[in-house]
């Protein structure tokens, strides 16, 4: 008998010192912990998730993701944001935290799994490489310019302007805006 009490007490107390030192979160908690409030002398990136290209070839989408919740009829996933630029962030960094703070599902394949050395992201909000063609998937701008290395190698600057695309032309229609001038 004294040793079944002793074994409780030994649980109890266990269980205690546990719960005692969980911090315990709800889910808005947790995801606000990943964006910093922007004060006066923040560093800041702004961010767009964009896939206008997948409006503009409908016909073309996988059916599954013909739906207003994966592809908003504005075009945008995320419409340009203010987000704290913390030191050393990359572009996928940024991505990431604004992906899990507005919870947007995001999938990508991790720098050590493929050839280039970043993460490559496979799908955005449900959208992945070739659900609207053979030719589609994510690319990603710097004030206006696809940089020539992943994402997760580019680090970002103070005031950038930081955009993923959704794309059905390789990037073309993005190269393209860009070298118009539009």
């Amino acid at each position: 008998m004294k040793k079944d009490f002793l074994v409780i007490f030994t649980l109890v107390l266990l269980a205690a010192v546990l719960i005692m030192g969980t911090d315990f979160q709800s889910v808005d908690e947790y995801y606000l912990t990943h964006i910093s409030d922007i004060k006066e002398d923040s560093y800041t990136v702004t961010l767009t998730i964009s896939c206008k290209e997948a409006l503009e070839n409908y016909d073309r989408l996988d059916e599954a993701l013909k739906n207003e919740k994966y592809v908003p009829s504005d075009g945008f996933i995320l419409k340009p944001t203010k987000y704290v630029l913390r030191k050393g962030d990359t572009a996928f960094d940024v991505l990431y935290r604004a992906a899990r703070y507005n919870r947007i599902q995001l999938e990508f394949q991790g720098a050590e799994k493929n050839s280039f050395g970043s993460n490559y992201i496979k799908g955005i909000n449900y959208l992945y490489e070739f659900s609207c063609g053979e030719n589609s998937g994510w690319i990603y701008t710097v004030n206006g310019v696809p940089p020539n290395f992943g994402c997760s190698q580019y680090v970002l600057k103070d005031g950038d302007k930081l955009d993923f695309v959704y794309t059905c032309s390789l990037g073309a229609s993005v190269l393209n805006f860009k070298t118009n001038g539009r």
